[in-house]
């Protein structure tokens, strides 16, 4: 079994998913006593949080980057980065490790594909939604990418960071993101992605009649299959 090395802490709520899904899938395919061979780099969220919000993107590249070496150093096969958002600053962590990344839009994107679906909704952080690097790289894969217009991708922003970053799950905003997530479908959209990791924590595949699309998940088991090989 590879070791895996996840960057975590943005949220923690989030990593602790990221911790549980991989452990259990292990367990489920190799049987037994068995669990996921990983070392976790956990950083302050709060740190990370202030360089987005001051577009100091170089500086959460750096932060991100010594997470990686270390984990490179701790022995780790293979990079996983428990975030969405941050995924703006991967090529920081390709550049200073040797050990791969697993991208995280690059597995969501994959198993889009395979159920055949060209045009999705996309729901995260502003930066998610707002910046290029989720779209244009979904476009290599074929797949466009509908998001949320102003006013409403500001309210799932806020109850990403507001609530759920803090562990708070409150029915008023699942409504909210149904809502939300009704509008992208009647767009067009085929399928939504839950494009950030703490949106598991709020909105369930039985939730919505389209395919939604976990990107926690989905990062998940491709980690576990890349560490069974």
């Amino acid at each position: 079994m590879k070791t895996i090395g996840l960057i975590g802490g943005m949220s923690w709520e989030s990593s602790l998913e990221y911790y549980r899904l991989i452990n259990q899938l292990v367990k489920e395919r190799l049987g037994g006593l068995h669990s996921a061979c990983c070392i976790m780099y956990s950083v302050d969220f709060a740190q990370i949080e202030a360089f987005q919000r001051e577009g100091r993107w170089d500086d959460a590249g750096a932060a991100l980057a010594h997470a990686a070496k270390a984990l490179e150093r701790a022995g780790a096969d293979f990079i996983v980065l428990c975030t969405n958002t941050m995924h703006n600053n991967a090529e920081a962590i390709e550049q200073a490790v040797a050990i791969p990344l697993l991208h995280i839009v690059d597995a969501t994107a994959e198993r889009i594909v395979q159920r055949g679906i060209r045009r999705v909704g996309l729901l995260g952080t502003r930066y998610t939604m707002e910046f290029p690097f989720y779209r244009e790289r979904m476009r290599r894969y074929g797949v466009e990418v509908l998001v949320p217009d102003e006013p409403d991708r500001a309210i799932v922003n806020r109850i990403i960071f507001e609530e759920l970053c803090l562990g708070n799950v409150l029915p008023k905003s699942k409504q909210e993101y149904l809502r939300v997530m009704d509008g992208l479908v009647r767009r067009g959209a085929e399928g939504v992605i839950l494009g950030c990791t703490e949106i598991t924590l709020l909105i369930k595949p039985e939730d919505m009649l389209v395919p939604l699309f976990d990107s926690t998940r989905i990062h998940a088991e491709e980690a576990v299959t890349r560490a069974l090989g």
